[in-house]
């Protein structure tokens, strides 16, 4: 008879590994597969689950297992109220189920979309507070 250790080590090998909580929210999201610094493809998709270590998103076509990948996602956050931020994620697929990719994060960052001239400007001269991408401002993830 297997002692109590025995069958969590069981359950962790055959089970649940992923150790960082998941977020079932779907957004658009720009794909570019990267071999050897050289674009091999690109195309459009929605995620399916993002977590502070991955992202599974629908690709709506397989994509090939160990080639690297940026993803950059629609964040549905302005920063100051103004401007759109994508979320931009440099990663490795490490599973494909259909026309389900997902991606092991190894960078990401913020950033924030193109804007018009007088956006611009409003964004410029927006308040010395504490901002979205701060230490000290608001957390993103809290949807």
């Amino acid at each position: 008879m297997a002692t109590a250790e025995q069958q969590s080590g069981a359950e962790s090998i055959s089970g649940e590994r992923r150790f960082d909580r998941r977020y079932q929210i779907q957004l658009e999201l720009r794909w570019k597969l990267i071999r050897r610094r050289k674009l091999q493809d690109s195309g459009v998709g929605r995620t399916i689950d993002v977590s502070s270590g991955g992202i599974l998103f629908d690709a709506s076509r397989p994509l090939p297992v160990g080639l690297n990948v940026e993803l950059s996602v629609s964040w549905p956050v302005l920063l100051h109220n103004v401007a759109p931020l994508q979320l931009v994620v440099s990663g490795r697929i490490v599973r494909v189920h259909n026309h389900q990719i997902a991606v092991q994060m190894v960078q990401h960052e913020f950033r924030t979309a193109g804007l018009g001239g007088e956006k611009n400007h409003m964004l410029a001269t927006a308040g010395r507070g504490p901002t979205l991408l701060g230490g000290s401002g608001p957390d993103l993830m809290k949807y």
